[in-house]
């Protein structure tokens, strides 16, 4: 089980939109994906939930946290190789982990936390809730998305990731998004071209 949490080494630029639901994650990993004709990794969590609801009409449980991140890690590790440059991963298992804790009573399973502490990203682009909540078979928390921000910005601050806070309106994020990523890959080339 261990070895489907770990993250395979890639000399691939990797980007994580992170933040609690309906905040705009989806839609700026698709935006910034296309920008940089680049891959881009969906939230493996949707399909697994929804295929779940569909077929059970049961939402999110404590036992499929671990399959949830298992099939996160097998995307993202499958598309960086197909990446150029840079990889945006629409959520990592960091945030599965926020979500176990925020769900389940502060709890998470200690391999999933091994792993979401250990896997490494370059950039996190923290999304905020100044965007309307939108309903689907899975989000659950309209009045607490404040609460549930706390969450997501306090993980990434006690495990000193490095983020950006993203607010405003799509082409507002995309902006402020694409000057930080057009940094990052400038300094990756000058790090590659001075060893």
């Amino acid at each position: 089980m261990e070895e489907k949490l770990k993250q395979e080494s890639s000399d691939i630029i990797k980007v994580v939109m992170f933040g609690p639901e309906s905040t705009g994650k989806t839609t700026l990993a698709k935006a910034l994906a296309a920008h940089y004709n680049t891959e881009w990794v969906a939230e493996y969590a949707r399909e697994y939930l929804q295929e779940k609801w569909d077929r059970e009409r049961k939402t999110c449980e404590p036992k499929d946290l671990i399959p949830i991140a298992e099939g996160q890690m097998e995307l993202e590790n499958r598309l960086s190789k197909k990446a150029t440059k840079v990889l945006f991963c629409d959520t990592d298992i960091l945030e599965t982990k926020v979500y176990s804790e925020a769900y389940y009573t502060g709890t998470c399973d200690p391999i999933l936390e091994k792993y979401a502490l250990e896997n490494k990203y370059d950039l996190y682009f923290l999304t905020y809730i100044d965007i309307p909540w939108v309903k689907d078979d899975l989000r659950d928390k309209p009045d607490a998305r404040e609460e549930m921000f706390s969450y997501f910005k306090d993980a990434l601050d006690t495990y000193d990731r490095n983020y950006v806070l993203l607010k405003g309106d799509l082409e507002t994020r995309l902006k402020i998004a694409i000057k930080h990523v057009d940094k990052l890959i400038k300094d990756n080339d000058y790090t590659n071209r001075s060893r």
